[in-house]
């Protein structure tokens, strides 16, 4: 995008590149999904094929970042402080790097879920998710947020919607512990090294709802601070 055309977007809003920016993430993590379907019927040249996409929408995401981070401006007249909106990208950011890192370990180990964890483990990643896409709804009222001038029922609404960000994540937190459990119990059935990358993957598909809870924290501290 030219220099000219974004200080124009942030001209009417200093909010839009940041929805712009949290869908590439949203899109990013929801490639999961097709990506482990792939992985479980052990078809990994579609799972490479997903991962390509799911490493492009990263990029995407990334180089978005990168110009938002040059663009946004720091006058007086912002609505909303610079840094906080920054921090708001980064964590935004984080997801999609997370998902490309999920990926990018299954892929290149050929690492496969267990059998009989596979649909615990998908409720477990459709949850986690679930997660990213609550935590870029509450990001979409940020416009409205303005208009408003952070008050009346779009403020209530927000924190109505960062509250169940926060009941999903703790449910995702619940899934994990459960999931780990049964894990333990199949661990000598598996080969030890995957067992360990199997952790690992447990826990960074527990990061996605984390990142997504954080920023949900981040935009409460913006609201706090109006």
């Amino acid at each position: 995008m030219a220099r000219n055309s974004i200080l124009g977007v942030f001209a009417k809003s200093p909010i839009k590149p940041l929805e712009k920016h949290i869908k590439l993430v949203v899109k990013c993590s929801n490639q999961l999904i097709p990506f482990f379907s792939a992985c479980s019927a052990q078809n990994w040249s579609e799972a490479a094929k997903v991962r390509r996409k799911l490493s492009k929408l990263e990029q995407d995401a990334d180089a978005l970042k990168r110009q938002l981070r040059l663009e946004l401006p720091g006058g007086l007249f912002m609505p909303v402080d610079r840094a906080d909106l920054l921090e708001l990208l980064t964590q935004q950011d984080k997801i999609a790097n997370k998902a490309k890192d999920i990926a990018g370990r299954i892929l290149g180990r050929k690492l496969e879920i267990p059998e009989s964890l596979q649909e615990q483990f998908n409720a477990y990643l459709a949850r986690c998710i679930e997660a990213t896409e609550k935590a870029a709804e509450a990001i979409n009222e940020l416009d409205d947020l303005l208009e408003t001038g952070f008050r009346g029922r779009e403020v209530e609404l927000v924190e109505k919607m960062i509250n169940q960000l926060d009941a999903i994540e703790d449910d995702t937190d619940s899934m994990q512990i459960a999931l780990r459990k049964d894990l333990l119990a199949l661990e000598s059935e598996l080969n030890p090294v995957d067992v360990m990358f199997l952790y690992q993957i447990i826990d960074w598909v527990g990061d996605l709802a984390d990142l997504a809870e954080r920023v949900g924290a981040r935009l409460e501290i913006l609201l706090a601070r109006k």
